[in-house]
């Protein structure tokens, strides 16, 4: 069974439409800068990919907006846009009872954590909001989205943090094939730009420090001075549907998602295992359950987080996943214009790639500079490719050694 994808959302640092996104990702045009969202003046990492104008009151009446954590906010936005764009809207013979969503999100709603504990510590637990519990946990995004669009089928989420939105689209395409739904709204979301995220990822060395006073620089992937990652946030919703439904009710195609994979490296709770070995593991499954053969991959849209141990790990995962043909095939990362966001970065990354086979474009890594040695394959570097593009693959490796892979291939 045909698995395609016939709609997309997004919320996102380069763009709250996917229009407007997929314009800037063409164009080289970053959506880093300098954090806004709170006083960064007691972290080292000044610098976010926020996600900027964006109003809910477009999606939901503002009453019942006001009973979500950002995260959840994003994630309704994503998905009415993609229900929308899918013309499911306007698709009658709808069965709803037949219609999923799949949500990926690493850490949930962190500002809505962040102000409980205040609350806590300076007035106590009989201040606390009733609405503190629905608000933070991870779940409620799934919720509130099916509850926004009526859908009835089941509603999960998951948590693989950096992976969890690849590993939720992933998880629906099964669902599809299994029989289990005909439609899912499958992506990610996160918002963690908080001083107690920050601060906690800071602490860990994580996130990049050095380029506080160039923010538009400060995220180069795969260049040889990189220094951390750059914190992202907002949402990205694809629609799946069969085959078979999507051309029963005349839906356009923008792609199909043909092919999953997912490994653990049981190595180490956030550094990748060097030998990148679990991250091969995931991109031959991926490949394997998409039918398609290595030399057959044009393009992967790397995790590249810009971290020391990752890019370099992920450039040997592609030498031994595609030996030669390494050489050949394109390999770039958008987190260079949208930063790393978390539990949605694999489903921002998804619907990138869903755009590129559609349009034949490789899009590029900007801020690259300066070449590292460990690093050397092509990156498209600064500037994208108009070029054939019929197969793309989306890695996404997060803390925890959870390790997915995403197959995307031009509709024939």
């Amino acid at each position: 069974m045909k698995v395609v994808i016939t709609g997309l959302g997004v919320i996102s640092p380069v763009g709250n439409t996917v229009d407007e996104a997929w314009a800037n990702i063409r164009n080289g045009v970053g959506g880093i800068g300098p954090i806004t969202k709170f006083d960064p003046a007691r972290v080292d990492a000044k610098v976010a990919g926020e996600v900027k104008n964006f109003d809910i009151k477009q999606y939901v009446d503002f009453k019942v907006a006001k009973r979500m954590a950002l995260f959840t906010q994003y994630a309704v936005a994503a998905s009415v846009q993609a229900w929308k764009n899918s013309g499911l809207d306007a698709y009658e013979a709808l069965n709803k009872d037949r219609v999923g969503v799949m949500l990926g999100c690493g850490i949930g709603g962190r500002e809505v954590d962040q102000l409980g504990y205040q609350t806590l510590f300076e007035k106590g637990p009989a201040r606390l909001s009733p609405m503190l519990i629905p608000m933070l946990i991870a779940n409620e995004a799934a919720g509130n989205v099916s509850i926004t669009l009526g859908l009835k089928g089941v509603s999960h989420t998951l948590s693989t943090a950096c992976a969890s939105g690849t590993d939720g689209i992933g998880h629906a395409l099964d669902m599809i094939r299994a029989g289990r739904a005909d439609v899912v709204l499958a992506g990610g979301t996160e918002a963690t730009i908080t001083e107690y995220c920050i601060g906690g990822f800071c602490s860990m060395k994580a996130l990049s420090h050095h380029y506080n006073d160039t923010p538009e620089t400060a995220c180069r992937p795969f260049d040889a001075t990189r220094d951390g990652f750059i914190m992202g946030e907002g949402s990205a919703i694809l629609v799946l549907e069969s085959e078979e439904h999507a051309k029963a009710r005349g839906a356009t195609i923008i792609a199909e998602l043909a092919g999953y994979g997912g490994s653990s490296d049981a190595f180490h709770l956030t550094a990748p295992e060097p030998s990148a070995s679990g991250a091969m593991q995931a991109v031959r499954l991926a490949l394997a359950d998409a039918g398609v053969k290595p030399e057959e991959v044009d393009y992967v849209n790397a995790h590249g987080t810009s971290t020391k141990l990752n890019d370099a790990m992920e450039t040997t995962c592609m030498k031994g996943v595609f030996g030669e043909h390494a050489r050949k095939l394109r390999m770039s990362s958008t987190k260079s214009m949208t930063g790393h966001m978390l539990g949605a970065a694999g489903a921002v990354e998804a619907l990138f790639c869903a755009l590129a086979v559609r349009d034949d474009f490789y899009p590029p890594t900007i801020n690259y500079q300066n070449p590292d040695p460990e690093c050397d394959l092509d990156i498209v570097p600064n500037k994208g490719v108009s070029a054939p593009l019929n197969v793309a693959i989306s890695t996404s490796l997060g803390f925890g050694g959870h390790n997915g892979c995403l197959v995307v291939k031009k509709y024939k």
